[in-house]
Parts: structure tokens; C-alpha cells; sequence
């Protein structure tokens, strides 16, 4: 059974603060209710339940608008629940819910929190819900959720814009969602696959600069070594230095401190001299002071006197100035005093003038507005005569030219359907030469056919081919793998080699190999070696060096060695300078040792393999106990070891290099062989394509070339008929025409009273002007004798402070006089005085000079005494500078001494041995072990950082390298998988939207004659030959008209084309649920009836449930049930539900029995 939406609970959505529940019911439930009572919430609810995600699609301004927002009587809600309830979803949902009979989908959304999605409780992504719905051709934008706005979007929609509804009706809306998510899972695997590879790359340059840093830090180890040897050289001979710097020091200190002693006395002398010079200042530089103290008044009393000079001439000067200005404002004032006098007299004889003009004004001004008055009446009269003159004209000339646009329409008419009529006539023999013949068809049909098949092959062929690639890959991915493993094992045999012949390499500054080189041990006897000969075996062969064994006879009479110790020279090859030694060297067992021991003849010694000795003489060492020997020997027996190991790693090495080559190659002419049959099976479903296209195409044009002929025939008839109609309207029109009478006489009249109109407004107009002019001047000359009255006023005024001023600056002119000449006397007397201030000026100059002389010869006196103190004084500070500097240098070697102690004691330890320094001490023995102790620093320090963990980091990351590499070969089969998956979903959505447009194309043709009680449609697809990127176009011809596309029809023929579309989608794929909000909206009475037909039609065949939102009464009759919703509290939607189909039988029998 297919699965139903059964209910439909919403619970704090919008204006649904109060759950609410949708039966959604088989057959067709109409919900009904006035405007903005929340009939769309409900519609809303639903696709918001589905996954609707744009806010602004559900009329809101953001996600959480959707939640109840309260009224005045209700707050508002903190979250909003809709739940759809599904039946029989079993084996129809994604796994864990795929065995459940019944589910709950719910969205519920909190404020500040988001939304979330839940399946019978459980929460889940929205994709997942998304994907659920798609699967059941549902979803919050399908096709299947039809509002009057979705129509009207269908019909502008671009082609490829509606190749959605066929998607729809092929059930691959589901299948575009995963192929989608595969799309995204194959980017991120590449990109992870560019990141290994990338990483990879990186790590095994990290790993050969490992290799290099791990030979580096064995080099650093030994060079260390000798670094504390020259060190410890150096600062035995810097300790040796700073001694005998310190004895020297202290000597020249002595010396430099009699040498103060003696230059104390000298400067003492000095000083009283100079003390005695200095106290015969102070009187003579008092008699200076005073001298120079009277010296400077007598130039400040000498000043003063000059600058009352130059104030009194000021003055003067000021108070000439002042009078000059008085005397030129009393001329001022004087002149103001005439013009006031000379105005008044101008405006008393201005104002006599106009008073006599104004005498008679009266009279001529009663003439004026007669003369007016009776020019008005005359222009009164010249218009109304005028008006019925230009309205007589008018009507007639209205009648003319209405009969001629009659006349001149009749006859475009006719003249236009003659034209159609021909180019009708050409379109019928187009249209007929278009006709597609019918063995195009059948070999279109046939080539479609062998594509096909050729498809199929190359399908075929392409699956095999990527089942030997993935096995090739697999295969590589082994290869690889053990490669990895052979070259890491010798990478780490290889630096573990070369790090021990570095170290057991003879350095460029050792002169002669040490013995130890020259032995071969057995494994095992290492230990015994070393603890038996020790240091010993460091020394050389050559008998240059100074340590070396010198090669001597056997001896002659060999003493044995006890019981149970076998000889060394039996168990070790060694040079024969070594030979004495090793056949009195015993090897034995570590608890038989101490019991051998007494046994022992002179120069014998037992070993055992752990390292224990046991002398002749008494001296034992435990086991155990570490040598440099025996780990130099154990170092080039393991050296040994992995040379041996090396050749066997690198033979392995080279046959996995070889292996993975082979298989490199394998894969490569597999993914060779795989590109090429993807290429073929590509090139195959092309040639499907195309050949379908080619098909399609030619049914499309056999059909639109049949239906343009017959749209012709009919329209040809139809033009027939109009152009008869249109030449008795012709006839009608010039008849009408002739009877028109002549309206030249009319326009003359016209003219006539124009004229006389003209002239009697001219006349009236001149009459207004003059009597205007009148009235404007008597105006003016009664407004000038008022301004001139206020400018008498006004000139009196000023005369009288005129008279008033010329008092007042007399008087001040009188003053000035008498104040100019008492300060004309003032210059004189400040001259005289000034003379005085001179004379005495030069007598204290003269003092001031002699005092000055006496204190220069004191001053030179002591001056002298005083540089022959401070020369004195000089020698003695440098005397204690010297004794100073001698300390300092005593104390320099003693810190000298300190610090060397200290730097000896850092470096080397408390308890150091130090080797003997030179015989003779120099500098340039000190520079030389310096230098060279530098020199190996400097070598050292040259090799830069050094990772002294190189060697266990060089092994982790082999192992780091092999885990990518593994990594790497999963992401290549992960690839090729969702590759071939995605391969897969392109071509079932290929092939299920072929398939689909057939049968679409033959529902939507069925409805379409049915919808508009006839005519023809059909569908196409156009833009590409891919099935997946064409767009879907309609070709319509409602009846009575020509063939055309969707947008080209009218509103209503549009409405019912796109819903003839839709209930075609629904017959091939049906929708559980389908929700029609308002669609009967443009439709007229007889359509709304076929709209409702085809419903209950779709209802019966496909089993769909319909959700209905409508105003229409004819369609809420044509309902099973019906949902009111209503908003009796403001703000607040409720729901009540009238079942019509059984009401319907309740009023029967109460029907039947009235009658």
C-alpha cells in the first residue's frame, strides 16, 4: 500500500496559539474561511513541517516569526510545534525507521535555540528529513504544494526551471539529493587524496634530512670528546698564566704607593702660598664693587632724565594734534547747521505743490469708472454671442469627423483582412511543405534502437573494466606497502651502518690506528676483551707512536693455566704483537674465577665472558663493569652484522621496487583501459541521446506542423467571414458620409464674433488701465506729504543738536589752547637737567676704572700661586692614579685567578685534572691551546643545531610514512567508488526521466483537451541533448487559436495549462498529499467545474488526498469535507470540521420524507 499523510497537529504556530488538528482524510478536504482569519498558516504549517527554510517564504521577517507572537489578551509562546503523522511508511523510509508501520515527522522550533527535527522521537538531520519527503515525491517546494503564486511562477518560469516537474514525476528528486552528497564526499576525498600525497612528499624529505641528521649527531658525540680534552689544556695553562700576572701586579702596587707619599709633601707647600695670595682679594674687590655699584646710578638717573624729555615732547605733540581735530569738527558742525536750514524750506514748497495737484482729483476720477463700467457690459455681451457661434461650429464639425474616422476605420479594416487573408493563404502552403514524412521517423526510431543497444554494450564493457582497475589498484596498494617496509628496513640498517663507522672511524687529527682495529673478536667475547687489556688496547702498532705494542718472540717457556681457562690466543685473531698477552689471558666462567685465581703464575689473568678479571697479583674487577674497548668492539661487530643484514635488505629492497613497478604499469594500462571505456560508454549514451533527441524532435515537429494546419483551416475560414462583414461596413460608412452638411458657413460666423469680442475687450482693458493710473497716483502724492511732514520733523531736529554741538566744541577748543601752551615750556627745563646727569656720569667712570686696575694686579698675583698648587696638586692625583691603577691591576689578576677557578670549576668539576702546563709560560702557548680548543668549538658549533634524537625520530617517521601510504591506497578505492556510484545515479536519472517524459507528455495532452473541452498541447524538451540539462517547454492551442507557447496564452488559459501539467505529474508519480491554496482563483464558473471533475478524477486513480484552500462555492460544494477556520478571538485561528458526504446523507432521508 502506498504510504498517506493522515494528520496534521500544529501546536504555538502563528495564529494557532491552541493545537489544532488536520484530518487529512482520503478524497478532497477544502479549508475555508474569510481573508487573514490564517487559512494559508495551515498550508504554511505544513510545508514548514517539510523542511521550508527560507523565512521570508513563510511571510516572515526571520525563522522565529513563525512562533505564536500573542495579542492583548494572550502572551506570546517560546516555541512552536507541527507534527504530520504518515501510514504505512514500512520498507518506504531510510533505515533505523524502514520497518516502521507509522511515523511522526515534527519540526519544533524554541526561541534562541534553532530548530530541530525529529522521526518518532528521534532526532535527525533536516537533510535526512528533505530526502524522506523527496522519496515520496513530497517536499515544501514541489510540485505538489500549488498556490495561485506557483502557478503563476510555473508559466514564467524558464524551461530549465520546469524540468523540476518531470524530475518530480520521475522520483530522481531524491536521487539528485544523494548523488549531491556523493559530489561532495568524492571533492573531499580528492582533496584528502592532494593532502596524503602532499604530506607524503613532505615526510620523506623530513626522512632523508633525518638520515643526514643522524651520521650529524654521532660526528657531534665524538667531536664533544675532544672539545672537554682541549678545554681542560687551555685552562690549565690560563690558570697557570693569571698566577704569575698576580705576583707581578703586586709589586709595581708597592712601588706606586711610596711614590704618592713623596708628591703629598710638595703639594702641601704649594697650597699655603696660594692661600696667602688669595686673602688680599676680598678688600680690593669690595672698593671695585662700590665704584661700579655709583657707576650704574648715575646711568639710571642719566635715562630717566632722557625719557621725561621724550614723554614732554610727546605730550606736546598729542596736544597739538588734539586741537587741530577740535577746530576741523566745530567747521563740521557749523555746516550741518546750514543744511537743515536749506531743507526745511525745500520740503514746505514741495508739499504746497502737491496739495494743489490733489484739488482736482475728485471729478476726473468719477469719469474714469464710467467709462469702465459701460466697456465692461460691451465685452459681456461680444462673448456670450461668440460662445454660440463656436458651439454651433463645433457640433458640426464633431459629426464630420466622427463620419470620416468611420470611413477611414472601415476601410483600414477591410484593407487588413484582404492583407491577412493572402499571408493566411502563404502560411496554409508553408505549413504544408513543413509536414514530417513518415520514414524519417521510422529510421529515427530504428537508429535510436541501435544506440541503445550499443549503450548496453559499453555499460557492460565498462563494469568490467572497472572491476580489473579497482583489482590493479588493490594489487599497486600491496606493492607499495611492501616496499615501503623493505626501504624503511634499510633506510634504518643503513643510518644505524653508517652512524657506527663514523664513530669507529680514525679521526684526521690521530696519527696511527688503536690495536683494537686490528682484533677480531667472536660475538660474545667483547666484554672479556676489555676488561682483560683496557686502555691498553687504544695504543697503536706503529712503533712512531708514543704508545704502541711492540711485537717480541714467544716465549720459550710458556707456564700453562689452570685447569679449566682456555687461552685467548686460541679464541682471538690479533696481531702477533698481541700474542704474549693473549696466551696468559684465560677465559672462564664467572663463579670459577675467584676460585682459579690463586693458581694464576706471574703476568697471568683470568676473564670471564661478562667482564670479571682476576689477576696474578690479587686485583679483581666484578662483571658487569663497562669499558671503552669492549663497546668499541661490540660496535664493530655489529657493524659487521649489518652489512651482512644491509645486503639482504637492499636485495629485498629492489625486488619490491621491481614488483611495484610491475604493478604500476598494470594499473596503468587498467585506468587506461578504464578511461577508454568510460569514453565509449559516454560516447554511446551520447549517440542514446542524441538519437532520442532526434526522435522527439521529429515527433515534435510532425505535431506542431499538424496542428499549425489545422489552426490555419480554421483561421482562414474565420477571415472569410470577417471580410465579408467588413465591405458591408465600408458601404454604411461612405453613405453616412455624403449626408453630412457644409460647415464653411459656420466657421465665417465664428470669425465675425471674434473680432467684435477682441474690440470690446480692448476697450474694457484701456478703461481699467486709466482708471488704475488715477487711483495709483492720488495714492502717491497722499503718501509723499506723509513722509514729508516726518523729514520736517526729522531736519528741525537736526538743526537743533547742530546748534548744541557748535556750543559744546567752542568750549573745547578754549581748553585745548591753554593746555598746549603749558606744555610748550616742559622741554626746555628737562634739557638742562639732562646736561647735569652727563657731568657726573664721567666722574664715576673715572673711579670705577682705578679700582678695577688694583683688583686685575691682586687677582694676576694670586693666579699664578694658584696654577703652581694645582700643578702640584696634578702630580699627586696622578701618583694616586698610578697607585689606583696598580690596584686595580692586583685586583684584575686576582678576579683573573677567581674567574679562571670558577670557569675550571663549571666545566670540569669540583675535583678536575687539569694535564701540567709548559715549562715556559707564554702568550703564545696560551693563544694556541686557545686557538685550538676555539677551533674545535667553532668546527662544532658550525654544524649548526644538531637533533640528537634523529635516529628514533628517522623511525617513527618511516612508520608515519607507511601508515599515509596505506591511508592513501583507501582514498584511491574510496574514490573510484563514489565515481562509479555517481556514474550510476546519472545514468537510472537518465533513464527514469526518459521513460517518465512519454508518458507525462500523454497524461498532459489527455487533460489538457479535457480541461479546455478540446484543442491540443503537448510537451518538449529543448536546450540540450542531455535529458538532465534540457529544459522542458509547452506548446498549447487552446481551441479556436494557434499553436503557441505557455507564456503566450491568456491568464486563465495559463492557469489551466500549468494545473492540466501538474495533474499530469501526479498521474506518473502521485504525491501522497496535494495542497491547492486558492488555484480556482482565475478560473470562470465552467472551468472551476472541470477543475473540480479532474480532482475527484485524480483522487480515484492515484489515491492522493487533497488539501483545497478556496473562496469559489461551486468548488467548496464539490468537497468531501470542509475545515472553517475562523478568528472569533482577535489575532487567535481555531478550526471546526463539517464532514459534507455525510451530512449529505443525514438530510436525505429527512428530504425524501417531507416529500
Amino acid at each position: 500500500m502506498p504510504v498517506s499523510f493522515r494528520r496534521l497537529r500544529i501546536a504555538g504556530f502563528k495564529s494557532f496559539a491552541e493545537p489544532a488538528n488536520v484530518e487529512i482524510l482520503p478524497g478532497l478536504t477544502g479549508i475555508v474561511g474569510p481573508n487573514g482569519c490564517g487559512k494559508s498558516n495551515v498550508v504554511e504549517a505544513l510545508r514548514w513541517a517539510m523542511g521550508e527554510n527560507s523565512a521570508r517564504s513563510l511571510r516572515g521577517g526571520e525563522m522565529e516569526d513563525v512562533i505564536f507572537a500573542g495579542t492583548s489578551a494572550r502572551p506570546s509562546r517560546t516555541l512552536a510545534e507541527v507534527i504530520v503523522f504518515l501510514e504505512d511508511t514500512q520498507g518506504a523510509a531510510p533505515p533505523p525507521f524502514d520497518q516502521e508501520p507509522e511515523l511522526q515527522i515534527s519540526r519544533q522550533i524554541e526561541r534562541g535555540s534553532g530548530s530541530t527535527f525529529r522521526v518518532n522521537g528521534r532526532e535527525v538531520r533536516a537533510r535526512d528529513v528533505h530526502t524522506l519527503y523527496a522519496d515520496l515525491a513530497s517536499g515544501a517546494r514541489t510540485s505538489a504544494m500549488v498556490s495561485q503564486g506557483q502557478v503563476g511562477s510555473l508559466v514564467a518560469a524558464r524551461p530549465e526551471d520546469r524540468r523540476a516537474v518531470l524530475e518530480e514525476a520521475a522520483g530522481i528528486t531524491g536521487l539528485y539529493a544523494r548523488r549531491h552528497e556523493a559530489e561532495l564526499k568524492l571533492r573531499a576525498a580528492e582533496a584528502n587524496l592532494a593532502r596524503a600525497e602532499d604530506l607524503r612528499g613532505q615526510l620523506e624529505v623530513q626522512l632523508g634530512a633525518l638520515k643526514r641528521q643522524v651520521r650529524q649527531a654521532s660526528r657531534y658525540r665524538n667531536m664533544s670528546a675532544a672539545i672537554r680534552a682541549a678545554e681542560a689544556e687551555s685552562l690549565a695553562i690560563q690558570r697557570a698564566c693569571v698566577e704569575a700576572a698576580g705576583a707581578a701586579a703586586k709589586a709595581a702596587l708597592d712601588a706606586a704607593r711610596h711614590a704618592v707619599g713623596l708628591a703629598t709633601e710638595v703639594a702641601s707647600a704649594a697650597a699655603s702660598h696660594a692661600s696667602a695670595a688669595a686673602e688680599a682679594l676680598p678688600p680690593l674687590r669690595e672698593t671695585e664693587a662700590l665704584s661700579r655699584t655709583v657707576l650704574e646710578r648715575c646711568r639710571v638717573a642719566q635715562e630717566q632724565i632722557a625719557g621725561e624729555e621724550a614723554r614732554a615732547q610727546a605730550a606736546l605733540t598729542d596736544a597739538t594734534r588734539r586741537l587741530e581735530q577740535l577746530r576741523q569738527d566745530l567747521l563740521h558742525a557749523e555746516q550741518l547747521r546750514r543744511d537743515a536750514a536749506a531743507a526745511q524750506e525745500r520740503l514746505t514748497a514741495e508739499d504746497a505743490s502737491l496739495a494743489g495737484a490733489d484739488s482736482g482729483y475728485p471729478p476726473i476720477l468719477a469719469a474714469a469708472k464710467a467709462e469702465a463700467a459701460a466697456a465692461s457690459e460691451a465685452a459681456r455681451e461680444a462673448e456670450a454671442v461668440s460662445h454660440r457661434a463656436t458651439e454651433a461650429a463645433a457640433e458640426a464639425n464633431a459629426r464630420t469627423q466622427a463620419a470620416a474616422q468611420l470611413l477611414l476605420q472601415a476601410e483600414q479594416r477591410a484593407r487588413r483582412l484582404r492583407e491577412q487573408s493572402v499571408s493566411l493563404a502563404q502560411d496554409r502552403a508553408e505549413a504544408a511543405e513543413q509536414e514530417v514524412p513518415a520514414e524519417h521517423l521510422l529510421q529515427a526510431e530504428q537508429d535510436l534502437a541501435q544506440a541503445q543497444a550499443a549503450a548496453a554494450a559499453a555499460r557492460t564493457a565498462l563494469e568490467q573494466a572497472d572491476h580489473d582497475r579497482l583489482a590493479c589498484a588493490e594489487t599497486l596498494r600491496a606493492a607499495r606497502q611492501a616496499e615501503s617496509a623493505a626501504n624503511s628496513a634499510l633506510t634504518k640498517l643503513t643510518a644505524e651502518a653508517e652512524a657506527l663507522a663514523e664513530v669507529l672511524a680514525v679521526k684526521d687529527d690521530e696519527r696511527w690506528p688503536p690495536m683494537v682495529d686490528a682484533l677480531a673478536a667472536p660475538e660474545g667475547l667483547e666484554a672479556a676483551l676489555g676488561a682483560a687489556l683496557g686502555e691498553e688496547l687504544t695504543s697503536a702498532l706503529d712503533p712512531e707512536a708514543a704508545r704502541h705494542w711492540r711485537e717480541l718472540p714467544p716465549f720459550e717457556d710458556i707456564p700453562s693455566l689452570p685447569d679449566g681457562a682456555v687461552a685467548l690466543d686460541s679464541l682471538v685473531q690479533g696481531p702477533p704483537a698481541l700474542a704474549r698477552a693473549l696466551s696468559q689471558i684465560g677465559l672462564t666462567d664467572d663463579f670459577a674465577g675467584s676460585a682459579l685465581q690463586p693458581g694464576l703464575a706471574a703476568g697471568q689473568m683470568l676473564v670471564s665472558p661478562a667482564g670479571a678479571v682476576w689477576r696474578w697479583d690479587g686485583y679483581t674487577i666484578r662483571p658487569g663493569t663497562p669499558t671503552q674497548a669492549a663497546l668499541r668492539l661490540r660496535q664493530r661487530n655489529r657493524l659487521a652484522a649489518l652489512r651482512a643484514e644491509m645486503a639482504e635488505a637492499e636485495q629485498a629492497a629492489t625486488a619490491a621496487t621491481a614488483a611495484r613497478q610491475c604493478a604500476e604499469e598494470l594499473a596503468q594500462e587498467a585506468e587506461l583501459a578504464d578511461r577508454r571505456a568510460r569514453a565509449e560508454r559516454q560516447e554511446a549514451e551520447q549517440r542514446v541521446e542524441t538519437s532520442h533527441g532526434m526522435l522527439a524532435s521529429l515527433r515534435s515537429k510532425a505535431d506542431a506542423a499538424a496542428a499549425r494546419l489545422l489552426a490555419l483551416d480554421q483561421q482562414i475560414e474565420h477571415q472569410s467571414a470577417e471580410c465579408a462583414e467588413a465591405e458591408a461596413a465600408l458601404i454604411h460608412a461612405e453613405e453616412a458620409n455624403a449626408a453630412l452638411p457644409d460647415v464653411n458657413s459656420l466657421r465665417g460666423a465664428v470669425e465675425k464674433a471674434r473680432a467684435a469680442l477682441a474690440a470690446a475687450r480692448t476697450r474694457d482693458t484701456t478703461a481699467r488701465a486709466a482708471l488704475d493710473t488715477l487711483a495709483r497716483e492720488h495714492a502717491a502724492r497722499t503718501a509723499r506729504r506723509q513722509r514729508i511732514a516726518s523729514e520736517q520733523t526729522d531736519w528741525a531736529q537736526r538743526a537743533c543738536d547742530s546748534m548744541d554741538r557748535v556750543t559744546d566744541l567752542a568750549a573745547r577748543v578754549d581748553a585745548a589752547e591753554a593746555e598746549h601752551v603749558a606744555l610748550a615750556a616742559a622741554p626746555a627745563e628737562t634739557a638742562a637737567r639732562r646736561v647735569e646727569a652727563v657731568g657726573a656720569l664721567r666722574q664715576a667712570e673715572a673711579a670705577h676704572q682705578q679700582a678695577a686696575d688694583a683688583l686685575a694686579a691682586a687677582s694676576a698675583t694670586a693666579s699664578d700661586a694658584e696654577k703652581a698648587a694645582r700643578s702640584d696638586q696634578a702630580e699627586l692625583a696622578t701618583a694616586r692614579e698610578n697607585a689606583v691603577r696598580a690596584e686595580g691591576v692586583a685586583a684584575q689578576a686576582e678576579n683573573a685567578y677567581a674567574a679562571v677557578v670558577q670557569r675550571i670549576l663549571e666545566r670540569l668539576g669540583p675535583e678536575p685534572k687539569l694535564p701540567d702546563p709548559p715549562a715556559e709560560l707564554s702568550a703564545e702557548a696560551e693563544e694556541k691551546a686557545r686557538r685550538r680548543f676555539e677551533r674545535l668549538l667553532k668546527e662544532r658549533e658550525e654544524m649548526g643545531p644538531v637533533n640528537l634524537r634523529a635516529d628514533i625520530e628517522a623511525e617513527a617517521m618511516a612508520k608515519q610514512i607507511e601508515g599515509i601510504t596505506a591511508e592513501r591506497d583507501e582514498i584511491v578505492t574510496a574514490i573510484a567508488k563514489l565515481r562509479g556510484s555517481i556514474g550510476h545515479l546519472n545514468r537510472e536519472g537518465r533513464e527514469r526521466l526518459n521513460a517518465v517524459f512519454q508518458q507525462v507528455d500523454r497524461h498532459f495532452q489527455a487533460l489538457f483537451t479535457r480541461m479546455f473541452g478540446g484543442g491540443r498541447a503537448h510537451l518538449a524538451l529543448v536546450g540540450s541533448d542531455d535529458p538532465l540539462e534540457a529544459g522542458l517547454e509547452i506548446y498549447a492551442q487552446p481551441p479556436g487559436k494557434k499553436l503557441a507557447t505557455l507564456s503566450l496564452l491568456s491568464g486563465g488559459e495559463q492557469a489551466l495549462t500549468a494545473l492540466s501539467l501538474i495533474f499530469a505529474v501526479f498521474r506518473c508519480n502521485p504525491a501522497p498529499v496535494c495542497v491547492l491554496d486558492e488555484v480556482d482563483a482565475p478560473l470562470d464558473d465552467a472551468n472551476v467545474e472541470r477543475f473540480c471533475s479532474l480532482c475527484e478524477d485524480v483522487v480515484r486513480e492515484t489515491q492522493t488526498r487533497f488539501l483545497v484552500v478556496t473562496h469559489h462555492p461551486l468548488t467548496m460544494a464539490r468537497m468531501d469535507r470542509l475545515y472553517g477556520v475562523t478568528m472569533q478571538e482577535r489575532g487567535v485561528s481555531r478550526l471546526l470540521s463539517v464532514d459534507l458526504q455525510r451530512a449529505t446523507e443525514m438530510a436525505e432521508p429527512q428530504r425524501l420524507a417531507a416529500e
